[in-house]
């Protein structure tokens, strides 16, 4: 096949990667646990990331392999590499814009996860080149039933970033994937502003023709709700750490452009092409 691999194929990222390597006519294969959710076009093979030896078939004829990896441990990820380094001959894998090369510990959780699982990948016999993505738009759908309602989002702050829309991650993954010279090369993609949670709140409803609005809420009592609601604690407290020690950021950078020839989106244009979703 000497095909292309996607994890995380339905996804916010990965749907947009498969959909777009098919608009290429690039043969793409996607990793899935649920075939009716596969984007049109791609071949679907079942496996899993947290069970390596689902892993064999999904890679019988695949080069390059697209990785996002959904844990937040690297427990387990030598041997998915291993699987890969056996089949395959490149890895893309889609980092964070937080890791910082020069630190010792990085400044949350989340960020931490991510270099533990690039020092994994730049290794012998495996070509490798590192996405580091800064705050992804798509997150903000979680606060659709905020918006929905009271039409007021509750949560802790987070230091504002430049937020990039999860179709501008994926075109640079696709020239990435199937153009040369990206070897060993690391690319921090950003949007082209920095924008505050309380901003991307305000173009929301700007989008949707109401008036929001953001309401920073204590991380303690932040804690409880995110338990009551049901999410997993070491991600709630994962998602905690990075609202409490995560460093303002004003970097912006162009690699979205010299990769793809187009600039990147802005935030309120992602809102507006995704108004539908908060209505």
């Amino acid at each position: 096949m000497n095909g292309i691999l996607v994890t995380g194929a339905t996804g916010n990222v990965g749907r947009q990667v498969v959909v777009q390597l098919v608009s290429t006519g690039t043969p793409v294969r996607a990793l899935v646990r649920d075939r009716s959710r596969l984007p049109e076009g791609a071949e679907a093979a079942e496996g899993d990331l947290a069970r390596p030896g689902t892993l064999e078939r999904a890679l019988a004829g695949i080069e390059t392999v697209f990785l996002i990896w959904p844990f937040l441990t690297t427990e387990g990820a030598p041997a998915v590499l291993d699987a890969i380094a056996g089949r395959a001959r490149r890895v893309v894998y889609l980092s964070s814009s937080g890791v910082q090369d020069d630190a010792e510990r990085q400044t949350d959780p989340i960020n931490q996860l991510h270099a533990d699982m690039e020092h994994l990948i730049e290794r012998p016999g495996l070509r490798w080149t590192i996405l580091r993505s800064n705050t992804i738009a798509s997150n903000t759908r979680g606060w659709a039933e905020q918006i929905r309602g009271a039409g007021v989002v509750r949560g802790p702050d987070i230091a504002a970033t430049a937020v990039i829309d999860p179709r501008d991650i994926a075109t640079v993954a696709v020239r990435v994937l199937i153009d040369e010279g990206h070897e060993r090369a690391t690319y921090v993609l950003t949007g082209p502003q920095v924008v505050s949670r309380a901003q991307q709140v305000h173009a929301i409803g700007e989008a949707i023709g109401r008036p929001l609005r953001f309401e920073e809420v204590p991380l303690e009592a932040a804690r409880k709700q995110l338990l009551a609601d049901g999410r997993p604690p070491a991600l709630v407290e994962a998602l905690l750490a990075s609202a409490e020690t995560r460093p303002h950021s004003g970097l912006i950078t162009a690699t979205v452009e010299e990769i793809t020839g187009t600039p990147a989106r802005t935030f309120r244009e992602w809102a507006t092409d995704h108004a539908d979703d908060f209505r």
